[in-house]
């Protein structure tokens, strides 16, 4: 599976770029979803990029990792989903990581890690979706250690379009 990460201002030109077969969206809850032309599959999860509770603010749930995995799995393994979210450094490159994760768990958490930080220098993966998702699929904080252990991201106020083969 081929996943394309942007952000949800190259949305629109990466969606006409590459066709895909879905796009997942993860925003906050007062975001309009975005309109994407000739795209029928979407999963909108809406949430904050936040990591701890703070008032006021909505954190990623369970329920949310559950649906970007049994929204991912319906696709052949040769499909393209394009994910983004506001900025394209957080929840999207964290969505990414965890279908790559998922799509192939024979592959070593930490090679994973290495390959989306080589495409995505800028991301600093939402670790509050990371840790859910390695509770999840049972990877006994292997997914956690290996986000950790790529550190954060270099200083962007915007990331840019990406590919990770999953």
């Amino acid at each position: 599976m081929k996943l394309v990460v942007c952000p949800l201002e190259a949305l629109e030109e990466q969606a006409a770029r590459i066709r895909p077969a879905g796009v997942i969206s993860l925003l906050s809850p007062d975001q309009p979803s975005p309109i994407i032309p000739g795209v029928g599959a979407r999963l909108g999860l809406r949430f904050h990029d936040i990591s701890e509770p703070r008032p006021g603010l909505l954190l990623a749930t369970e329920d949310d990792v559950a649906q970007l995995l049994a929204f991912a799995a319906a696709f052949p393994p040769a499909a393209t989903l394009l994910i983004h979210c506001w900025m394209g450094i957080s929840r999207s490159p964290a969505a990414a990581f965890i279908l790559a994760c998922a799509q192939r768990p024979e592959r070593p958490e930490a090679e994973i890690a290495a390959a989306l930080r080589q495409a995505a220098p800028f991301a600093t993966p939402n670790a509050r979706l990371i840790a859910l998702a390695d509770d999840g699929l049972g990877r006994r904080g292997r997914m956690k250690a290996a986000i950790s252990a790529m550190g954060r991201g270099r200083e962007a106020s915007l990331g840019s379009p990406f590919e990770l083969d999953a």
